[in-house]
């Protein structure tokens, strides 16, 4: 597990990148990063290895939600490793002196309140303001953006979404900047990826080596302007026919565990 100090890189007033690959099972990302299919998250990855999780949330909005609030992914194991950012807890709780402190009800409000500009290229439709549930999560942020070919039924949704991203970290640039990207290629449909198959395990590893390249863009536009935090997992995963089950919302392995890595580059 990697130790970092997300307080002084607040404090400092550096960029942070959170990514989440909507729906991408732990056991998909794993055998991507094995068979090669990822090279350029290979090579940024700790140690070129994805760590197994476990998601507080088993679909998009819960998972969103306790990300938000403090509760990222867990390793399934009793030792946890200090978290990286937490709402100020009761007098009687001790926090790591890395883990950054927001005295507000969310991440983005305590990141503002420090001076950050919160920024979501949203991905699936709870981003897309389209229903009242699908603007819960974007209005937590100061901007918000939401196209149509940002969500997976378009086949190269990730580049759009990294396009834009880049071209909103490139002004503005007198603030600290909080990206949030959700990656809307590993959930349903990803069929595509295949050749209009059905969705299966093998179309979202497919889903996900069509993003890998474009995610090492983003990374690689971002860290041309300094030193980010960069987190990258999936809010949950889904099932396909494991043990006949099917989709999220379940608490099954396939969906609670995930794929999840932090780094600051």
């Amino acid at each position: 597990m990697t130790m970092i100090d997300a307080a002084e890189h607040i404090r400092a007033g550096r960029g942070i990148l959170f990514v989440t690959l909507d729906s991408l099972r732990y056991d998909v990302a794993r055998a991507a990063m094995h068979a090669g299919d990822t090279p350029r998250l290979g090579g940024l990855l700790p140690g070129g290895q994805w760590e197994e999780r476990r998601t507080p949330g088993t679909f998009t909005l819960p998972a969103h939600i306790a990300f938000f609030s403090g509760f990222l992914p867990k390793l399934p194991q009793p030792q946890q490793p200090p978290r990286l950012w937490e709402c100020r807890p009761p007098a009687f709780k001790t926090v790591d002196p890395g883990t950054f402190v927001f005295d507000a009800p969310n991440l983005l409000v305590g990141l503002g309140q420090h001076g950050y500009r919160t920024v979501c290229v949203g991905g699936v439709t709870y981003f897309s303001r389209e229903t009242p549930l699908g603007a819960v999560l974007p209005g937590m942020f100061d901007e918000d953006y939401w196209r149509p070919e940002f969500c997976s039924p378009e086949p190269d949704s990730t580049r759009y979404q990294v396009e834009h991203a880049l071209e909103l970290a490139g002004t503005r640039q007198d603030r600290p900047l909080f990206l949030f990207v959700n990656v809307s290629a590993t959930h349903v449909p990803h069929g595509h990826y295949l050749g209009n198959s059905s969705d299966s395990w093998a179309s979202q590893a497919a889903a996900l080596a069509y993003a890998d390249e474009h995610l090492g863009n983003l990374i690689d536009g971002l860290t041309g302007l300094g030193r980010w935090l960069v987190i990258l997992c999936a809010d949950h995963g889904d099932a396909f026919g494991d043990d006949g089950y099917h989709g999220r919302g379940i608490v099954h392995p396939a969906v609670t565990n995930v794929p999840f890595a932090c780094m600051v580059v």
